[in-house]
């Protein structure tokens, strides 16, 4: 089984923590962008014409702010170029900002079975200071669209002026809006980003209120009947993102657009950032790709090793030595002497206690060799 991933790049505006490749300016590029998605997308078929994919998903930027119908047509290429299968979980990304009852509609019509959906905070003051192009009412009103769907909602902490009681209030109204699954990520400001000034100036919240912040919501989020099944993922039991946890198991997928990440048959390679540079290529018959690199030996056993760990499953020891043909205690036998007071090891499985999963870079980077 592997994954699928496409990228839209565009966006009515940059929120102020984006990162991420996104072109705000360029959404007139938008038809002449997707029908080289497609282009790229039959470029790579043959190849992986043996492969069965059980996972789409359509990630930005916002997908949701192009035509709808650039959506049912990458549905229509995947049915036609690739092997999907039958119980395929469809995940697109909205902003609620730009979703209608026709849009969600025609995702409906063309498989798509899960919406993620951008709530941030249920604060508007805060939403409004970050970017975003939404109110907490467009949350409520968008959800209202797909009632009775699969329905994710993504939160964020470590905000500016950004209170325990917010956090909760966004749990509450995604939870009563129907989510069952949701994303809370702590702010990460990057050079470069408008929101990076806030950092500089002491003006966020500092990584030990943070890590109080996501401790408590993650309590919260317990009594609300959420398990964590990753650092920054919480669902009611079968609402997992079976896109993610094939990424963190270490699973294959393949990603199509700018920026667009692969890994397949131990490759690990990522088309270009630039979005000129990624349609000229397309248009002259080559694959965008600027990173590409055999992922083997020492660097892979890693990959495994970090990936499960973020995980509440953990790493199974016969996956290990089945991929390997080695022992992960006998491999990483120092690290794992280090920290074993963080570590739980049963029933075949390695993974971090629960209590300390938060802070899984600082043990993880023990294990890099």
């Amino acid at each position: 089984m592997a994954g699928i991933y496409i990228h839209i790049p565009f966006c009515k505006s940059k929120c102020r923590y984006c990162d991420f490749t996104s072109y705000p300016s360029k959404l007139g590029l938008a038809d002449a962008y997707m029908a080289c998605v497609y282009k790229e997308m039959k470029l790579r078929a043959k190849e992986l014409k043996g492969k069965l994919f059980d996972t789409v998903y359509f990630g930005g930027g916002t997908p949701s702010v192009i035509d709808a119908m650039s959506i049912v047509g990458c549905m229509n290429l995947i049915r036609s170029e690739y092997n999907l299968a039958k119980n395929a979980e469809v995940t697109i990304e909205i902003n609620p900002g730009t979703a209608d009852k026709e849009k969600i509609s025609l995702y409906k019509k063309a498989g798509i079975n899960r919406f993620s959906i951008g709530l941030q905070s249920a604060n508007d003051a805060i939403l409004e200071d970050i970017g975003r192009i939404h109110t907490a009412e467009d949350f409520v009103k968008t959800s209202a669209l797909l009632q009775g769907e699969n329905l994710s909602a993504d939160i964020m902490i470590g905000l500016k002026n950004q209170t325990q009681q917010d956090i909760f209030s966004s749990v509450d109204l995604a939870v009563k809006c129907g989510a069952k699954h949701i994303s809370m990520y702590a702010l990460t400001p990057e050079d470069g980003t408008p929101i990076y000034s806030d950092y500089l100036n002491g003006e966020l919240p500092d990584s030990d209120e943070v890590a109080d912040q996501y401790e408590k919501a993650w309590n919260y989020l317990k009594e609300k009947g959420f398990y964590r099944y990753e650092v920054s993922n919480f669902s009611k039991p079968g609402f997992e993102s079976r896109h993610n946890l094939n990424y963190w198991r270490r699973g294959e997928y393949i990603g199509f657009g700018v920026s667009a990440s692969s890994f397949m048959n131990n490759r690990r390679f990522t088309n270009t950032r630039d979005l000129d540079d990624y349609i000229k290529c397309i248009m002259t018959n080559y694959y965008p790709v600027v990173d590409d690199a055999v992922i083997e030996g020492e660097d892979a056993k890693f990959e495994m090793v970090m990936l499960a760990l973020r995980t509440s499953e953990g790493l199974s020891l016969a996956k290990y030595k089945n991929t390997f043909g080695t022992d992960f205690p006998v491999d990483f036998f120092e690290p794992l002497k280090k920290n074993v007071e963080y570590l739980v090891c049963e029933n075949g499985r390695v993974h971090i206690k629960d209590e300390y999963l938060y802070v899984q870079n600082s043990i993880l980077m023990d294990f890099l060799r």
